[in-house]
């Protein structure tokens, strides 16, 4: 048996799949993963540049 299988094809998978395909899903997660990395660097910036100002005279 070869690894992970016998004939590289799409035929032979039968695990989970993205059920979501084909609707706004894609989409829709992909604008909450982005809307989660703009607030985490706004909110690191901020916290960060607050940081700083002690340091600058």
């Amino acid at each position: 048996m070869g690894f992970p299988y016998d004939k590289a094809d799409w035929s032979v998978v039968d695990g989970a799949m993205f059920i979501g395909w084909g609707s706004s899903m894609p989409g829709l997660y992909t604008a909450i993963a982005a809307a989660i990395c703009v607030a985490v660097l706004v909110i690191g910036h901020g916290k960060e540049a607050k940081k700083a100002k002690k340091f600058d005279k």
